[in-house]
Parts: C-alpha cells; sequence; structure tokens
C-alpha cells in the first residue's frame, strides 16, 4: 500500500482540503495565505508524508516499549517527537505510541511552515490536531462529543495569542485503547504530541471499580497492543452519579498537575453527561472527534 494524496472539495465547490492517507495514518489538511504560500505548503505535506509510516514501523519495537530509565534515542523525527512528549509522563505507564497522532501531525505542519508564510493552517490526524496562527489570526474547533449520536457539542476559538499550538482528545471509545472510563478527554497543549500524550494519560485517570464497566486484557483484542496485558475498557454501563463524580475526581487530579507544571494548558473531561475543566482557556466541551474550519 502507498500513500495517497487527494482534494476533499467543500460544499461550496471551490474551497478545498488536503486528504493524506497511508495505512492507519489519516491527514485532513487545510492551509491559508497567499497562494504560492498555499501551493508550496501543500506540495511540501504531500512530499514529506511519503516516508513517514515506514519509518515509523522501522523503530515499532522500541516505540511499544514503556518509558523508565535512560531516555531512548530514535533515528525517525516523528519518533523523537513522540518519546519527548511522553518523556515528563514516564512515572506511569506510557510507551511513546500515547503521542503517534499528534507527532505526525505535528511532523506535517512543520513541513508546511519551512519557507512559507501562511496565515494560518492545521493538520487534523483523526482529532489530533497540530496547528499554526501567525498574529490576529484565530481558528475554530467544532467539538462532537459522541460519534454514535453526532450533533454540535460546542465550538471553541483558539487565536494567536494563546500558547497552544496541539489540541487532542482520547477516551475509552476513542481509536485507540484506554485504561479509562471517560467518554472523552480533550486537552489544549503547546504541540499536538504534548496535548496526545496527557490526554491519554488524564483519560487512563479516570477510572473506578464497577460492576458496569468491562474490561479485557489489551492484547485479547489487539495482540500487538504496546498495552500488553492491561486491562483496558471495553464497555461501560451506566453508571451512578457516585461513581462518575469518583472517577472525575482521579482524572481531575491528573489534569490539575499537568496544569500547573505547565505541560499542558486546559483540559475538559466528560463521563456520562458530566464533565470537569481546567485551565481558564479551554473553550471545549468533551470531544470524540474534533473538527476544524477557519
Amino acid at each position: 500500500m502507498q500513500p495517497t494524496a487527494a482534494w476533499l472539495i467543500g460544499r461550496d465547490g471551490v474551497s478545498k482540503r488536503l486528504h493524506l492517507q497511508h495505512g492507519p495514518i489519516d491527514l485532513v489538511i487545510e492551509a491559508f495565505g497567499a497562494q504560492a504560500d498555499v501551493a508550496r505548503a501543500y506540495d511540501q505535506a504531500v512530499a514529506r508524508f511519503q516516508d513517514i509510516l515506514a519509518t515509523l514501523v522501522a523503530e515499532l519495537p522500541a516505540l511499544r516499549r514503556p518509558l523508565g530509565g535512560a531516555h531512548p534515542l530514535f533515528r525517525g523525527p516523528v519518533a523523537r517527537r513522540m518519546a519527548v512528549a511522553c518523556w515528563p509522563h514516564r512515572a506511569v505507564f506510557i510507551t511513546p505510541m500515547a503521542a503517534v497522532a499528534g507527532s505526525v501531525a505535528d511532523e506535517v505542519l512543520a513541513a508546511m511552515q519551512a519557507g512559507t508564510q501562511l496565515a494560518k493552517a492545521y493538520v487534523n490526524n483523526g482529532g489530533d490536531i497540530a496547528f499554526h496562527l501567525a498574529a490576529g489570526e484565530t481558528l475554530r474547533a467544532a467539538v462532537v462529543c459522541n460519534p454514535d449520536l453526532p450533533h454540535l457539542d460546542a465550538i471553541a476559538t483558539l487565536n494567536a495569542m494563546q500558547p497552544s499550538r496541539g489540541i487532542a482528545t482520547s477516551g475509552w471509545r476513542g481509536r485507540s485503547f484506554s485504561l479509562g472510563i471517560a467518554d472523552a478527554v480533550t486537552v489544549l497543549a503547546e504541540t499536538a504530541a504534548q496535548a496526545d500524550a496527557a490526554a491519554t494519560i488524564i483519560a487512563n485517570a479516570v477510572t473506578v471499580e464497577h460492576d458496569m464497566i468491562r474490561r479485557q486484557p489489551a492484547h485479547a483484542l489487539r495482540d500487538d497492543s504496546d498495552l500488553g496485558a492491561l486491562p483496558v475498557t471495553v464497555s461501560v454501563g451506566t453508571l451512578p452519579i457516585f461513581a462518575i463524580n469518583e472517577a472525575l475526581s482521579a482524572g481531575m487530579v491528573r489534569a490539575q498537575d499537568l496544569c500547573r507544571s505547565g505541560l499542558i494548558q486546559a483540559a475538559f473531561l466528560s463521563l456520562q453527561g458530566e464533565t470537569r475543566s481546567v485551565g481558564g482557556e479551554m473553550l471545549l466541551t468533551a470531544a470524540q472527534s474534533v473538527g476544524v474550519r477557519a
């Protein structure tokens, strides 16, 4: 299978977004600015995308190992981004794979910015998003909490004055396994890789023991999972309010620690209609999928 590139044409028949896909990597990209800069940015995104998956696969065994001890050395730039983003969380179980989606988004966005003067741009990797904003520019993030019952739950305005340039969401309903039971944890951080890692850590912390929660070893569901024998959430029934509060409180402890340490700017946690937030800049409600538009 080879990388593919295609245009997604807007309903107006004029606006377009670039779609890059290779194996599990699925990017939706949009850039704004002078025509020449935008065209160059798209070309550079396509060129940079060509070997990203192959380079990651070459180091996959090491990327699936838990962090701890000496800082791992990786050859590929995306793998290095993953390790850097996850390293501050090594006191709990984490592998560099926790930041793979955000790191890919960061890498492609960096390629787009090289030698260009874009007004704004974003790279959306399945809801983990890296974005660029020049002075005075904004982006809006439309939030959908439940993909099974999709509707617009909120809109967050991201502005150039904020330090955040990455947004990511994690939860047990997402593409990756979770140790916790959060419907969604959405995080703003300086990079998409940092947001991805932190969202994973916070979502894992949103947990409680209850008969309505069913878990299975990760390797029983996917034999190549980096989580090995750790029990991951496979279903969550309707919980009593005391259990919801206990789980969200545990997640908030972790989110507040990360916010105080400067690793994230804000987080929003959601579980069965109950929410918690930390960080004054956070304008999002819980999001299982996030689409960004100008």
